[in-house]
């Protein structure tokens, strides 16, 4: 006799133990409500008109590196997108969405590319290891980093402090995916004219490169200007999209 085939009814019940899984999740929800509605009674009566937010998160989707409890900042102040290792690629329509929203919708002023130390995406793709599609596909956005940093990377002889390094050196070139962009473009343009008729403070979205060490919770921001400065010139001899009246992109 044949084997019999499974129903819907034979699949193992859910967990319902109340110490574990979403109930466990579920009930710390409820006591977060509880204490901040205590603390705040106009706290979610402002959440629910809207979010303003000045920050656009790029991060890790690492669950040691969440974005509000590391900058203390708090609901409705950062627009987070993450995935593995923090890429920004032209392709991921995704991320491009959320980039275009933070930037026409929410009027984001700083846009923070973040990486992090000991981060499993950027170990990935320095090993000689196929790990299977859609990660592969993924991880090679990593391995052009690589191969892009090659020379610099061969300096470091010990494989830590090449770890370290590319994470620093992936953050950079996800910055300059960043400034590749129509949407940044556009935007900089823009405000750099409301700027020289007095109507911003400052040419935006500014766009910065941090690295978050989970050894020690600090986040520190590397100087994307003075590493890829010669990136940087070619990103407007090469990407310089936004050319209104076909001149020179006028932004600083």
């Amino acid at each position: 006799m044949g084997q019999q085939r499974r129903g819907v009814g034979d699949i193992p019940p859910p967990d319902v133990d109340p110490t574990r899984g979403m109930a466990k999740l579920l009930e710390a929800n409820k006591q977060w409500a509880k204490e901040t509605q205590e603390k705040d009674p106009e706290f979610f009566k402002q959440l629910a008109q809207g979010q303003a937010p000045k920050y656009l998160w790029i991060g890790c989707s690492d669950s040691r590196v969440p974005a509000n409890t590391l900058t203390g900042l708090g609901p409705g102040d950062v627009f987070v997108h993450r995935n593995v290792a923090n890429l920004v690629v032209n392709t991921d329509m995704n991320l491009m969405s959320v980039l275009q929203y933070a930037v026409d919708a929410l009027d984001v002023e700083h846009i923070m590319v973040v990486g992090h130390y000991e981060c499993g995406g950027i170990k990935a793709a320095m090993s000689n290891h196929n790990h299977g599609s859609p990660l592969e596909n993924w991880v090679r956005n990593i391995r052009d980093v690589m191969r892009l940093r090659q020379k610099e990377l061969l300096k470091y002889e010990d494989f830590e402090s090449r770890f370290r390094r590319l994470v620093e050196l992936n953050v950079i070139e996800q910055c300059l995916n960043i400034m590749k962009t129509h949407t940044v473009q556009r935007r900089r343009v823009e405000t750099y004219r409301a700027k020289k008729r007095g109507q911003v403070q400052m040419t935006y979205p500014r766009v910065h490169g941090l690295v978050y060490d989970p050894r020690d919770g600090i986040l520190t921001k590397l100087n994307v200007e003075d590493e890829a400065r010669q990136d940087i010139l070619e990103l407007r001899q090469i990407y310089d999209v936004y050319r209104p009246g076909q001149t020179t992109m006028d932004m600083p």
